[in-house]
């Protein structure tokens, strides 16, 4: 069952500044509907949208592994989200494996690999939303089950498991899911991340 987003409590965050609506709307639903699907056209476009993200001497230490609800790599990927996550990520419409090269060719060492591949996330995070998607990131996974699955090589590491779909019911979610899925957004004020004078001791 789709749900309209105004039958949720806002999901709009409250910001101190004015942001991008993509920005202020985007949020990490475990609600997905599993009749709701992901288009080519969102997929592709997530995709290139964290393709063209920056990255350290533009080395573009990311890979992903993507699977459509229905066929063997998702299956692949949903085996190996732990319990708590497979309660409810099996609706989405795709997972993805994000992986970050943390190693060349040559065995040199990619310093910012897992930084560079978290701003790739981000920016297919961001795409997607605008596409009318929603994503959920999950690092309860098993890394070494999704390398041996994908066969991923020692010089890369999966990261993390990007859920991607269309928005579904929360009232379809087990309990205590279900409470976390429709309380309030927050964050910590600015004044405690943004700090002028560096750190107080």
């Amino acid at each position: 069952m789709s749900v309209e987003p105004s039958t949720l409590p806002s999901r709009v965050a409250e910001t101190s500044a004015p942001i991008l609506d993509v920005l202020a709307e985007r949020w990490s639903p475990r609600a997905y509907d599993p009749a709701g699907e992901v288009s080519e056209h969102a997929l592709r476009a997530a995709l290139e949208a964290a393709r063209w993200s920056p990255s350290a001497a533009n080395t573009q230490p990311w890979r992903f592994i993507v699977g459509r609800r229905g066929d063997a790599t998702f299956d692949a990927i949903f085996a190996n989200l732990l319990p708590g996550n497979q309660k409810w990520g099996g609706s989405a419409g795709a997972l993805i494996v994000n992986v970050a090269e943390l190693r060349d060719e040559e065995g040199n060492t990619r310093v910012w690999g897992h930084y560079d591949l978290g701003q790739a996330v981000a920016h297919l995070s961001v795409q997607a939303h605008h596409d009318g998607l929603h994503v959920h990131q999950l690092g309860g996974i098993d890394a070494e089950g999704l390398r041996e699955a994908f066969n991923i090589p020692e010089r890369f590491e999966a990261v993390s498991v990007t859920v991607l779909g269309a928005l579904g019911d929360a009232d379809t979610l087990p309990d205590g899911l279900r409470e976390r899925e429709l309380a309030p957004r927050s964050r910590l004020p600015l004044g405690e991340i943004a700090l002028p004078s560096g750190f107080q001791i």
